[in-house]
């Protein structure tokens, strides 16, 4: 199969009669019209919705489009910028809908990272899933100067569909493969160096970012302004460190655009921001991964990845 028919066949278990809903814009509606024509050779209904783009991942749809979401079967949301932490996509899942996001998607990322062997992924995504469950503090270090810590106590782990989106409600990120989960607010303390790709503003090579009781207090680097300004837009509350993720895609690899990047195996990200949809408090128009190469991980002070090689 070609990867439009992997994301709708394999991915999102498309049956007869289902309705599609397309969202996408004018940078991407060339994918999104491919995804269009293999959705009508399955003799499926299907919409294909062109919407402004925001200027921030994390901003809600249009009242339009937030209705239109809750009538449709499956959605693919083929954008430049993310909407999957937004409450249109909460109140679409909600409905029953199947989600595929796919901010920043390109041709190359659909034809190297979809087609993959999501029975292996799904297997490695779920062991350090488990860990992460088990856990109850984290620790992150790299050779360019990370050092943070912060609690997961009782928070549960997130990426267990592994790219199988196929149960009513099911969302997440295509290309797929990432173990995640929210450290718990008010606990993160340290600093981390964003050296791969920060999301809002691409290919990075050093953004030092000191945190204090679970806030990004700081910003340093050659990008510190433009991320800075983005989070001051968006808040007090766009600062909360939201998310922590350990990529486990083997396909994937760095090239600025966060949808890929997040998901490289050896890889882990930190997000700011909002984090209500995965077992979090703070609601907050904004969400913006930095991606962290090489990490050395630990969990409750044992070793589980060393410089990006996953020990689990």
């Amino acid at each position: 199969m070609n990867p439009y028919e992997v994301v709708f066949k394999t991915c999102l278990g498309l049956k007869n009669k289902e309705s599609i809903l397309i969202i996408t814009d004018k940078e991407k509606q060339t994918i999104a019209q491919s995804f269009l024509k293999t959705a009508l050779s399955f003799g499926n209904p299907a919409k294909l919705l062109l919407i402004s783009i925001p200027s921030v991942s994390g901003t809600e749809p249009s009242p339009q489009t937030a209705t239109e979401m809750l009538n449709h079967d499956i959605i693919l949301m083929i954008t430049t910028k993310s909407f999957t932490h937004t409450d249109a996509r909460r109140k679409a899942s909600a409905k029953g809908a199947r989600v595929a996001s796919m901010p920043g998607i390109t041709d190359d990322m659909l034809q190297r990272c979809v087609v993959v062997d999501y029975d292996a992924m799904k297997q490695l995504t779920d062991q350090i899933a488990d860990r992460l469950d088990a856990g109850t503090t984290v620790r992150i270090t790299t050779p360019k100067g990370t050092d943070l810590t912060f609690s997961i106590a009782g928070r549960k782990a997130h990426g267990r569909k592994g790219g199988f989106f196929l149960k009513p409600g099911n969302y997440g990120n295509i290309p797929d493969g990432e173990a995640f989960i929210a450290p718990v607010e008010g606990t993160a303390n340290g600093f981390y160096v964003v050296d791969a790709c920060q999301a809002g503003i691409g290919l990075v090579k050093e953004l030092k970012i000191t945190v204090k009781d679970g806030y990004a207090i700081n910003v340093e680097g050659k990008h510190a302004e433009k991320l800075n300004t983005l989070l001051n837009v968006a808040g007090p509350l766009a600062r909360n460190i939201a998310e922590f993720g350990i990529g486990t895609n083997p396909k994937a690899k760095i090239t600025g655009i966060t949808l890929e990047d997040e998901k490289v195996l050896g890889t882990c990200h930190i997000a700011l921001g909002n984090n209500i949809g995965f077992d979090g408090k703070v609601d907050v128009k904004l969400h913006l991964d930095g991606v962290i190469r090489s990490p050395t991980l630990f969990i409750d002070g044992k070793k589980v990845m060393e410089e990006g090689r996953i020990i689990v």
